[in-house]
């Protein structure tokens, strides 16, 4: 399974992204994994080479790229809950920072480097992320419906909020297929009306799907949130979506 460390041309310099596809000559479709706002780190890694494995050109950028390579944050092996106070004060600031105009001028960036790899094929998109990183995907399938044909975000966060920009405000702009991934307690019933809501103005397929049994970050094998179920339910939802949207389509 080939892997490697790019660096994507932005308009704020370059962005140091992970990258990981199926081996051979073809060519396949791409996806842009968001992580979550602990930023890109060894079990994000693991995924984009598991998705890699089901045929697709994975990438996964450093979201804090302005602030140097990644690891930018500095994590233990495992983010417990001793840990997470430590680690969420490092990593809200740059949260924070990574401001809506931010996201869009990465997003930009991160499509036209990942579309114009030799090893991606011509056709759309999927976008997928985990926490903040859901909102991003959200971000960026709505900004550039004409290339993301799949979306997909687990135990989101910063999906709904009041913001006159948020994220859920913007999905009757969607073209693409959806499947958002919830936890028990990330979204109130009133927030997951409202995306609903908008997933109907927008006229796409979708499903919004509470995960038994789980907790924000269930699909983070280095967090005590991490449920082996939801995480094979995770794949379950997710490679079906990417192959109808992106290989059937």
């Amino acid at each position: 399974m080939p892997t490697k460390t790019v660096q994507i041309p932005t308009p704020d310099g370059p962005a140091d992204a992970f990258a990981a596809f199926p081996d051979g000559d073809g060519r396949h479709p791409g996806v842009l994994m968001y992580p979550d706002a602990f930023g890109v780190r060894p079990v994000l890694e693991a995924m984009a080479r598991e998705l890699a494995e089901h045929g697709y050109y994975v990438l996964v950028p450093n979201l804090y790229y302005r602030h140097g390579p990644a690891p930018v944050l500095d994590l233990p092996e495992h983010i417990g809950e001793e840990a997470r106070p430590a680690v969420f004060a490092q990593a809200m600031p740059l949260v924070e920072a990574h401001t809506t105009e931010r996201v869009l001028r990465d997003a930009e960036a991160y499509l036209g480097f990942l579309t114009a790899q030799p090893e991606v094929s011509g056709g759309p998109v999927g976008t997928t992320g985990y926490c903040l990183g859901a909102a991003l995907a959200m971000r960026t399938a709505t900004a550039h419906p004409q290339k993301v044909a799949a979306v997909a975000g687990f135990h989101p966060g910063f999906l709904v909020t009041d913001a006159p920009d948020s994220p859920h405000r913007l999905i009757p702009d969607l073209t693409a297929e959806v499947h958002l991934g919830l936890a028990e307690h990330d979204l109130s019933p009133e927030a997951i009306s409202e995306v609903k809501n908008s997933l109907d103005a927008a006229g796409v397929a979708y499903t919004v799907e509470i995960y038994p049994d789980t907790l924000h970050g269930f699909t983070m094998a280095d967090t005590d949130a991490f449920s082996p179920a939801a995480f094979q339910c995770h794949w379950d939802r997710l490679l079906p979506l990417l192959d109808r949207a992106l290989k059937d389509g």
